[in-house]
């Protein structure tokens, strides 16, 4: 349980950090939504450290992904409670002019899972390297169909929306070259013109837009046999579709996040691979970060190579592929969450 076992030595580091960081001092989280057993998890987490360090927390989040009004708000309202520190999972480019005033004012301001498009609006980024976790599952979905089937394949690509957030994109492209395919322009989605990307659709990373999307594209080509979805909610929309119409055991199913409920499916056989990433680590690692920023004015640094901190990613699969390193679902559900 090495991730939970880090968690864990977190939050006692910061309780012995604890009298550095004073009652007054505020951390804030604001999520995507509340309902996404990621964000719920990621707030555990944040809320745990943050008593453990001394710090006050309160906790907002929008109604459903791409719905930045409401964390637009929040951030106003921490920068209106003076917090020390902001951790946010950006819905979209909307909160930017926000977060930049919220750093005018001396807020530390870490985006978690999400970079956000302009650094300005930022200190750090505390995140999986979603590109890196779309390419593994692209990979490993070509390893498991082989020359033959990599050459006919036809791909469904459920992302969150049309707005390509960073997450959304890094995750999509990866997946794209992970597979095999050329992809002109990396800073959007569906600049690729191979043919055997039968679309891209819009998920809003639950199960009913899952369900939504994989009906949309079973109709465009009813012969979908690789279905790339952005998180394992979505994922489990398009096994349901599938179900539905008498397919699913045509296609292959790839996800990322790596919450219980989607290693239980990998398990089941539902989901051919995910890769998993570790929110309680990304929220402690960001409390640790806002606890050193209120006692000195430090700023945490990038992981060596990139241009954020990296909290790592793990390939979960029981079908593993020459070539693509994975653990197994029962070490996957040692590591999981939610």
């Amino acid at each position: 349980m090495k991730f939970k076992t880090t968690a864990l030595l977190g939050a006692a580091a910061l309780a012995m950090m604890a009298g550095s960081a004073s009652a007054a001092d505020l951390a804030c989280l604001i999520t995507k939504n509340n309902t996404n057993p990621f964000f719920v998890k990621m707030k555990e987490g944040a809320e745990a450290a943050a008593t453990a360090a001394g710090l006050d927390f309160q906790a907002y989040a929008g109604e459903k992904d791409g719905d930045a009004a409401p964390q637009i708000t929040a951030i106003e309202n921490c920068v209106a409670a003076g917090a020390k520190g902001i951790l946010i999972t950006a819905s979209n480019d909307s909160v930017i002019p926000a977060l930049k005033e919220a750093r005018a004012a001396g807020i530390l301001v870490i985006a978690l899972d999400t970079p956000i498009a302009d650094p300005e609006a930022q200190d750090m980024t505390f995140a999986t390297d979603n590109f890196e976790a779309g390419l593994r599952i692209g990979k490993w979905a070509a390893g498991k169909l082989g020359a033959d089937g990599v050459a006919s394949a036809k791909i469904a690509m459920l992302d969150i929306n049309k707005d390509n957030i960073s997450v959304d994109v890094a995750r999509d492209t990866g997946f794209l070259v992970g597979f095999g395919i050329e992809v002109p322009d990396l800073t959007v989605m569906g600049s690729e013109t191979d043919a055997r990307v039968i679309g891209h659709e819009s998920s809003d990373a639950n199960p009913e837009g899952g369900l939504r999307a994989m009906e949309t594209l079973l109709a465009k080509d009813p012969d979908i046999n690789v279905v790339y979805t952005i998180n394992e909610p979505a994922a489990e929309g398009a096994f349901q579709a599938l179900k539905a119409a008498g397919k699913e055991g045509q296609a292959i199913i790839v996800s990322v996040d790596g919450g219980c409920p989607g290693i239980a499916s990998v398990k089941s056989g539902v989901i051919g691979a995910t890769s998993q990433q570790y929110p309680l680590l990304m929220a402690s690692k960001g409390i640790e970060a806002i606890v050193a920023y209120a006692k000195d004015g430090t700023k945490p640094a990038a992981s060596e190579g990139l241009s954020f901190f990296n909290t790592g990613v793990n390939l979960v699969t029981d079908q593993p592929v020459d070539g693509v390193e994975s653990i197994d679902s029962t070490k996957g559900t040692e590591l999981c969450w939610g």
